[in-house]
């Protein structure tokens, strides 16, 4: 079976370089390249996480393209509270040897999508800056792709960033907004699911089993995520929610999707960013996306680990 072309669109947070290390080691899916964008942490910080983790997953040839530094309209929001000061916790990774390519995100996304129409997947799991500049300066690539897959949005679960909305669409609601209502074949995985899938301590030690500097990037970048969720959300572990995006590019029956018109609110006031579905259909809207609504989280947790034990033995000390 010929393997998905995907190009990840990423702020590289925590969560953010569990995603990158599940898809090399899911034979599902190629990586064609990481686009990188703010959130988590700055785009630099974040271009810089995104080649050390490359590097450590001994994946250097992905290109790595560096995008927006800032939203289209809000003042920046990065997250040091949640991913830390670099972006991935406690853990520390040697610099990158490899230098991000010398284009542009948003140019590396138009061109890698209109180069092979109905081939790639894009799998944003940052604010959606790049994909909206990218969007209004080469419209073509809205029916080029071959599908989005974006972990964003809180529709009936409350926000992590403000008491309604979710952080990558806080961050750049306007860019949300271009995208929701694109026409490009979306499935947009919010909070509402990624919530019940929670990484335990007990999860972490079973892939520090393995002896390798995979497992110990991990445990070491999530024990940073674990306390900060420990804190602030009376959860015990840590909710990964972009590798469940990830998952679902090659494993879709880890969820249950509605078809949906959602919105997202950008006039200001307290729901700004808010995400919302139509789900009595009372505006008559056409749907625009497919929803992650309900999830298998313990199946979705045990593909991961699975994964990242392969990828482990691949890379042991």
């Amino acid at each position: 079976m010929t393997p998905k072309r995907i190009i990840i669109d990423t702020d590289p947070g925590i969560d953010d370089a569990l995603a990158i290390l599940l898809a090399l080691a899911s034979p599902e899916v190629q990586v064609d390249g990481l686009t990188i964008v703010h959130g988590n942490c700055s785009a630099d910080q974040g271009t810089v996480n995104a080649l050390s983790v490359l590097e450590l997953a001994q994946a250097a040839h992905v290109p790595v393209a560096k995008g927006c530094s800032l939203p289209l309209v809000q003042p920046s929001l990065l997250a040091p509270e949640t991913h830390g000061k670099t972006g991935i916790g406690y853990a520390q990774l040697p610099p990158p040897k490899a230098r991000p390519a010398a284009q542009h995100a948003v140019d590396f996304l138009i061109e890698r999508i209109l180069a092979a129409p109905g081939e790639i997947t894009l799998v944003p799991i940052g604010p959606l800056t790049n994909l909206a500049m990218a969007i209004r300066r080469e419209p073509r690539i809205v029916e080029a792709v071959k599908e989005v897959v974006i972990m964003g949005g809180a529709i009936r679960h409350e926000g992590n960033t403000t008491p309604l909305a979710e952080f990558n669409t806080y961050v750049d609601p306007h860019a949300a907004h271009i995208v929701y209502h694109s026409g490009m074949p979306i499935t947009l995985v919010p909070l509402d699911v990624t919530y019940q899938c929670i990484l335990s301590d007990a999860d972490v030690a079973r892939l520090l089993e393995q002896k390798s500097p995979v497992a110990q990037f991990i445990a070491d970048a999530t024990r940073f995520y674990m306390e900060f969720h420990d804190e602030y959300q009376q959860i015990d572990g840590c909710i990964i929610n972009d590798p469940l995006a990830l998952a679902l590019v090659f494993a879709p029956q880890l969820v249950d999707t509605e078809t949906l018109y959602v919105d997202v609110d950008i006039s200001g006031g307290a729901s700004m960013g808010k995400t919302f579905a139509d789900f009595y259909r009372m505006e008559d809207k056409a749907p625009n996306m497919k929803v992650a609504l309900g999830v298998r989280p313990r199946d979705f947790i045990e593909l991961f680990l699975e994964r990242m034990e392969q990828l482990c033995q691949h890379i042991s000390n």
